[in-house]
C-alpha cells in the first residue's frame, strides 16, 4: 500500500495506513530524507530482531491475529498444562533448601512453608543433606501439600531409596496427590560438566518411579544449563526438546514404553527480566513438547510440568539490589507464561554468602515475597493465561517455537542431543550468541542497569571471593572484571582513577554529553571531576556541542595539554573534528555505541590500573 494512500475500506485495522503515513514522516524528518524514499512499509525500519532472528514489530494488530489456542489443559497445552488449577494458589512457589545441618534445614523448610513457599527444592548429598538424614530434614512435611524436588546429582539413587523408605511410612488418603521430582539431569549435566548419575542410572530410576503409587518423576531436563551458558531463547528450548528426544530413546531402548517414559520427565527453565519473551517460552516449550508427544502417539501426555528458575545470568554482582527487580519481572513472565512452580533467586545469590552484610533469611524472604506479592496482591494466578490473545505474545510464541524447533532439527541432523554434545555443536551454537549478546553489552545496545548504566562508584569493593570466576556467563561480568580492577587500584592508591571533564559553552549545551561522559567512565570504574586543580589528574575528555567543538576544540586541546594532561579525549563523533591535526587533535573519541569494554580497559591501563 502506497504510504500517501487512503485508508482502504477492505482493511482489517482502519487507520492503519494513516499511521503508517505518520511513521513515515517522523522517520524521513530524522533521517533528513523524503518518506517516498522509505519504501512502502516504512514501519519495518522500527522492527528489532532478536538472537533467534525472531522480528519484533513495532506494533501489532488484528493483520497479526493467529487462530485461537484451546483451552488451559488440552493439546497442545500452549496456555496452560492443568485445566483445573486453583485459581488461589496460582503457580507453585518453590524455595531451595539445604545445608549439611539437617535440623536447621528442617527448619528453614517448615518456617518456609508457613510464610508463603509451597514447594520445595531440597539440595541432597554434595548439594546439601547428608543422604541419611534425609528423614530429620523432612519431618513435618505433608507431602500432599507440597511438591518435593531433589537436587542430589551423584547421591540421587541413593537419595531416591531414601525418600522412596520415607514415603512408604507415610499415611494418606492422597497418595496420588503426592509430587515428587527426583532431578536425575546426567544428559544436561553433562552439557555443564557437573556431576550426577550416567544414563543407566536414570533408567533404573525411572523404572522404580513409575511403580510407586504416588507421581514421581526421575528426569528433568535442565535448560537452564544452556540458558547460564550464553544460549539464546530458542536455542535454550531446542537443545532441552533434543536432550528430551534423547532421554525417551534410551528409555525406549530399555524397554520402558512411551507412555511411562512421558511421565518421568520434566523441564526447567530460565526466566528473564524479558518479561513478554519469558512469557512466550514457557508457551513455546508447552507446544514443542506437546508436539513431540504427539508424533509418539500420546498427545495427552504432552503437558510436562515445568519450573522457572529466575535467570542466574542476568544477575549482577554489582548495585545487586536492582536484581530484585530482575527476578520481580522474571517470576511475573514465569507466572503469566503457566510455569508449574517458579524459583526466584535470592537478589545476592551472585555473591558469596554475607558479602553485603544482610542475612541468608532477609534474602531468601524477599526472594519468597516477590512471589507472593504477585500472587496475593497482584493476583496474577486468578487467570489462566492472561496474556492469551494477546497479538504480540501469541506472535511470539508461534515465532518462538519455530525457531526452537529448528534448532532442535539441527541438533537432530548432526545426530541427536548426545552427539551433537560430543562434537561441540551445542557449545559452538551458544558461544555465537554468547559472543552477540557480549558486543551488545559491551557497545551498551543492552544496557545492564547498575553495571553498564548508572553505575555506583561508592559501592563497597568486593571481596577476592566474590571476584572469582564462575560458571554462569553473566550479561554485565566484562564490566564488573573493570570495576574489579578499579577497586585494586583504590586498595593500592587510596583513591580511584580519575578523569577530568572539561565542558565547553554554556551547561544546557554540554550537559547531555557531560552526563553521559559521567556515566561512561564509571562503568568502568573511573571517577570524574571538574575541578582542574585536581592534582595527579592525567586524563580529561571535551564535552561540548558538535558547532562548539569546531570552533573552541583545537584550543581547549592544546589548553590542556600544556597543563600537563597527557590524554584528551572528545565525547562525540571524530567527524566533529575533521579538521583538527597535530597538538590540536584529541586522542580519541567516546561515543554512544563504542566498544566501551575494550575502550575502558585501554583507559585503566593507561591510569595505571
Amino acid at each position: 500500500m502506497p504510504i500517501d494512500s487512503d485508508p482502504d475500506a477492505s482493511d482489517p485495522v482502519p487507520g492503519y495506513a494513516a499511521w503508517r503515513k505518520g511513521v513515515a514522516g517522523v522517520l524521513a524528518k530524522a533521517r533528513r530524507v523524503e518518506p517516498d524514499e522509505l519504501g512502502d512499509e516504512p514501519e519495518r525500519l522500527l522492527a528489532v530482531s532478536t538472537y533467534d532472528g525472531v522480528t519484533v514489530a513495532p506494533l501489532y494488530t488484528r493483520r497479526d491475529e493467529l487462530p485461537e489456542q484451546p483451552l488451559p489443559g488440552a493439546f497442545p497445552f500452549v496456555r496452560g498444562n492443568d485445566a483445573t488449577r486453583d485459581v488461589h494458589r496460582g503457580w507453585f512457589v518453590s524455595a531451595r533448601f539445604g545445608g549439611p545441618d539437617a535440623a536447621a534445614t528442617n527448619r528453614n523448610i517448615l518456617a518456609g512453608l508457613e510464610n508463603g513457599v509451597s514447594a520445595i527444592w531440597l539440595g541432597v548429598g554434595e548439594h546439601g543433606v547428608p543422604v541419611a538424614e534425609l528423614p530429620s530434614a523432612l519431618a513435618g512435611l505433608l507431602f500432599e501439600l507440597a511438591p518435593l524436588t531433589l537436587e542430589a546429582g551423584i547421591d540421587t539413587p541413593a537419595a531416591a531409596a531414601r525418600l522412596f523408605a520415607i514415603l512408604d511410612g507415610y499415611e494418606t488418603p492422597q497418595r496420588e496427590a503426592i509430587r515428587v521430582f527426583l532431578g536425575a539431569a546426567p544428559l544436561t549435566n553433562a552439557f555443564a560438566a557437573t556431576s550426577d548419575i550416567d544414563l543407566d542410572e536414570a533408567i533404573a530410576l525411572a523404572r522404580a518411579a513409575a511403580d510407586r503409587a504416588e507421581s514421581v518423576r526421575a528426569v528433568v531436563v535442565s535448560g537452564e544449563v544452556f540458558h547460564n551458558a550464553g544460549a539464546s531463547d530458542a536455542q535454550e528450548l531446542g537443545a532441552a526438546i533434543a536432550a528430551g528426544l534423547a532421554y525417551l530413546r534410551a528409555f525406549a531402548e530399555a524397554d520402558i514404553d512411551t507412555l511411562a517414559a512421558l511421565g518421568q520427565l520434566s523441564f526447567r527453565l530460565a526466566a528473564t527480566d524479558d518479561q513478554f519473551a519469558t512469557m512466550a517460552k514457557f508457551r513455546a516449550a508447552r507446544r514443542l513438547w506437546a508436539r513431540v508427544a504427539h508424533e509418539l502417539g500420546a498427545p495427552d501426555l504432552g503437558n510436562a510440568p515445568q519450573h522457572a528458575v529466575t535467570s542466574a545470568a542476568m544477575m549482577t554482582q554489582r548495585d545487586p539490589w536492582v536484581n530484585m527487580l530482575r527476578t520481580t519481572l522474571a517470576a511475573f513472565g514465569a507466572g503469566v507464561g503457566g510455569a508449574d512452580l517458579v524459583t526466584v533467586l535470592p537478589f545476592d545469590s551472585p555473591l558469596p554468602p554475607g558479602e553485603l552484610e544482610v542475612s541468608q533469611a532477609f534474602s531468601e524472604r524477599m526472594a519468597r515475597n516477590t512471589q507472593l506479592l504477585l500472587l496475593e496482591e497482584s493476583h496474577l494466578g486468578f487467570v489462566q493465561d492472561p496474556s492469551a490473545g494477546s497479538w504480540y505474545v501469541e506472535s511470539l510464541t508461534d515465532a518462538l517455537a519455530r525457531a526452537a524447533w529448528e534448532f532442535m532439527q539441527e541438533i537432530e541432523r548432526a545426530g541427536g542431543y548426545r552427539e551433537a554434545l560430543a562434537s561441540g555443536l551445542l557449545a559452538e551454537r551458544m558461544a555465537e550468541t554468547k559472543a552477540r549478546r557480549d558486543s551488545d553489552v559491551a557497545h551498551r545496545k543492552t544496557s545492564v542497569t547498575g553495571v553498564n548504566e548508572f553505575p555506583n562508584l561508592a559501592e563497597k569493593p568486593l571481596s577476592e571471593a566474590a571476584r572469582a570466576p564462575g560458571v554462569v556467563a553473566r550479561y554485565g561480568a566484562a564490566f564488573e572484571r573493570l570495576r574489579d580492577r578499579s577497586d585494586a587500584y583504590l586498595a593500592a592508591h587510596g583513591s580511584r582513577p580519575k578523569a577530568l571533564l572539561a565542558p565547553l559553552g554554556p551547561v544546557a549545551e554540554n550537559n547531555v554529553r557531560v552526563t553521559f561522559t559521567a556515566n561512561l567512565l564509571a562503568s568502568g570504574g573511573i571517577e570524574t571531576t571538574t575541578d582542574t586543580g585536581e592534582p595527579g589528574v592525567s586524563l580529561a575528555v571535551l564535552c561540548g556541542s558538535d558547532s562548539r567543538y569546531a570552533a573552541e576544540a583545537g584550543a581547549a586541546v592544546e589548553a590542556l595539554r600544556a597543563a600537563g594532561i597527557t590524554t584528551v579525549l572528545l565525547a562525540g563523533p571524530e567527524k566533529a573534528v575533521a579538521e583538527l591535526s597535530g597538538a590540536q587533535r584529541p586522542d580519541g573519541f567516546l561515543t554512544a555505541r563504542m566498544d566501551a569494554v575494550a575502550g575502558l580497559s585501554e583507559l585503566l591501563e593507561k591510569l595505571g590500573a
